[in-house]
C-alpha cells in the first residue's frame, strides 16, 4: 500500500517538476527582456499560475495532466495545438516515482519513530528537489538559485532533525559539518582555481548541499568519485562516437545528484564492499 502511494505521489510531483522546470526558465528570460510581459509572468506564477502548453500557452484540463496516461493518449501532442510534446515529461514522472519507490525500499535507516519518518519524507522532497535540477541543468546547463536555496532549507531541516535524534549530537554536528565542507570546498576551491572553467558556482552550491546530505566527508568523497565516473562513463562514449567534441561542455549537475542518490542509499554499503575488497582476509 505505502509503494502504491508513494508510485501516485511520484507521479504527480513528477508533473510538478516538469511544470516546475519550464515556469522558471521562463520567468528568467521574461526577466531578462527589457519590456517583459508582466501578464505572462503572473501567468508563470509556480504557486498562482494554471497549467498551460508550453507552446500555445492554452489551458490545460484535468484530463490532460494526469501523469504518463494523458502524454501516451495524446500520443505526444497538445490536444489544443497539436505541437509535439517532448518525451522529457513521462520520462521526468516515471522516474520520480521509481525514485520515490527506490528510496522507501532501501532507506539505510529502519523507520521506527517519527524523526526517522521525517527525514525520509523531506528526503522524498530533496528527490523532487534535485530532478528539478538535473532537467534544468541537462537542457540550459545551469543549476538555478530558485531551485538550490529551497533546497537548503529543507536540507537544514532534515540536519537539525538528524542532530536532534542522535544520541551524540555533538558528534553528529561535527561530521555533518565535515561533509559538508569537504563537498562545498572542494568545489570551490576548482572553482577559484579555474576562474570558473572546470566548475560553475552553481555546482559548489551543490556541493554544500550533498555535503550536509550524505552527513561526513568520506562520503563527500565518494559521491565526487562516483559523480566523475558516471560523467566519464558518459563522456568518453559521447567522443567515440563524436556525439561531442573534446571542447564540448558537460552540465556535471546531473552526475553529481545521481551520486548523491547512490551514496545516501547505498553509501555504506559502497564502503564495506570496498574495504572488504582491499582487505579479503579482514
Amino acid at each position: 500500500m505505502i509503494i502504491l502511494v508513494l508510485t501516485i505521489y511520484g507521479f504527480c510531483l513528477g508533473s510538478f517538476v516538469n511544470a516546475l522546470v519550464w515556469r522558471v526558465h521562463e520567468q528568467s528570460v521574461q526577466s531578462d527582456k527589457k519590456k517583459p510581459s508582466q501578464k505572462l509572468l503572473r501567468e508563470l506564477s509556480i504557486t498562482k499560475g494554471r497549467s498551460m502548453c508550453p507552446q500555445c500557452h492554452h489551458t490545460l484540463k484535468a484530463i490532460d495532466l494526469i501523469p504518463v496516461v494523458s502524454w501516451l493518449s495524446l500520443r505526444g501532442r497538445c490536444r489544443y495545438c497539436q505541437h509535439s510534446i517532448s518525451w522529457q515529461y513521462p520520462l521526468v514522472e516515471l522516474a520520480t516515482a521509481a525514485l520515490f519507490v527506490v528510496s522507501y525500499k532501501f532507506w539505510p535507516s529502519p523507520l521506527a519513530t517519527a524523526s526517522q519518518i521525517s527525514v525520509l519524507v523531506l528526503w522524498l522532497v530533496i528527490v523532487v528537489g534535485f530532478m528539478a535540477l538535473t532537467v534544468y541543468d541537462a537542457r540550459w546547463m545551469l543549476l538555478p538559485n530558485r531551485i538550490i536555496y529551497p533546497l537548503w532549507v529543507v536540507g537544514a531541516i532534515q540536519v537539525v532533525i538528524v542532530v536532534l535524534s542522535s544520541a551524540t549530537p555533538v558528534r553528529t554536528v561535527l561530521t555533518i559539518a565535515s561533509g559538508t565542507l569537504v563537498g562545498g570546498g572542494i568545489f570551490l576551491l576548482l572553482f577559484y582555481i579555474s576562474h570558473e572553467k572546470w566548475i560553475g558556482y552553481g555546482d559548489v552550491r551543490l556541493g554544500w548541499l550533498f555535503g550536509a546530505l550524505v552527513g561526513s566527508a568520506g562520503m563527500s568523497l565518494m559521491v565526487i568519485f562516483l559523480a566523475s565516473l558516471l560523467g566519464c562513463l558518459f563522456a568518453v562514449p559521447s567522443l567515440l562516437s563524436k556525439r561531442l567534441k573534446g571542447s564540448s561542455e558537460i552540465p556535471f549537475g546531473p552526475f553529481l545528484i545521481s551520486a548523491t542518490f547512490i551514496v545516501r542509499l547505498f553509501g555504506a554499503d559502497i564502503f564495506r564492499w570496498y574495504v572488504h575488497l582491499i582487505t579479503p582476509g579482514a
